[in-house]
Order: C-alpha cells, then structure tokens, then sequence
C-alpha cells in the first residue's frame, strides 16, 4: 500500500524549490557578465530592423520611359549595419550628418563623413554602417526602373 509522508515530501519539495532558484538566480548572474575581450564602454550593435529608420521624401516619373527617382532620408542609429542590399538602378548617397562606412561588392570599404557623396552603381551589392559616436543620416537618391521592390536582400 503506498503511503504519503507529508513532512518527508514537503521537505524534499522546498529542498528541489530552494535549489532551482539558486540555479536560476546564478545562472542570470552569469548571463549578465560581459564575455571576456569584450568592451563594455562600447554598445552592442543594434539590429538593422530597429536602429533604421526611412523618412520618404520624394517619388516622381523621370522623363525617361520606365524610370523614376526616388529620394530618401535614412538615419542610422550608432552601430546600425544595413543588410547587404542592391537597387535596381543607381543610388547616390549624401552623408548629412556623422559617420559612415560603405562596403561596395568588389570594392575596399570607403568612410564618408557629414557633406561627402557616394554614387553606387545599379545591382551593386552593398552596405551601411554608422561608425560614428550618435546617430548618422543620409540623403538617399535612387533613379531607378519602375516596378521592381527598391531593396533587394543579398545573401
């Protein structure tokens, strides 16, 4: 016949609760300590999806048949790296404010600083970093073919 020992149990019960808390409460512990070699003066990248942010600022019909120009203000927050993208037609990039570093597919990263221009030709695929302290903000212009997504993901 199986009996219940309530003290036996109750004990063994707060025993198993008091050991899960230590682990849990030494495991957050540890999750907390920064890995070694890491900097804690410098903040983590942010991701791309919350740290960019697009304002449109213009949309028109070129005189060229099935062209358009589209022009964009882009602000990165400190850290925000851009997937690796491509446009179907030209893009320039004015820096208006901060810090930027730009890796063109097949060409050596370029730093573009507050005033400075970029001319990224069609299909090239590329990226964005704000390597500056704040948040930086370029002017994008796009002339590109009607119809096709403005951004397409390069994997």
């Amino acid at each position: 016949m199986f009996r219940f020992d309530f003290p036996k149990t109750a004990g063994s019960l707060g025993l198993a609760v008091a050991a899960a808390t230590f682990v849990a409460f030494t495991g957050f512990a540890q999750a907390q300590e920064a890995p070694i070699g890491v900097d804690q003066s410098v903040p983590a990248a942010k991701s791309w999806q919350t740290g960019l942010h697009r304002t449109d600022l213009l949309h028109r019909d070129l005189d060229v048949p099935e062209r358009e120009v589209i022009q964009v203000r882009v602000d990165f927050e400190p850290g925000v790296v851009s997937p690796k993208h491509a446009h179907p037609g030209v893009e320039v990039a004015y820096v208006l404010d901060g810090t930027f570093e730009y890796q063109l597919e097949g060409q050596p990263p370029v730093t573009l600083k507050t005033g400075d221009s970029l001319y990224i030709p069609a299909g090239v695929a590329h990226v964005a970093k704000n390597v500056g302290a704040n948040t930086g903000s370029e002017l994008a212009t796009y002339i590109v073919k009607k119809g096709p997504a403005l951004v397409e993901i390069v994997k």
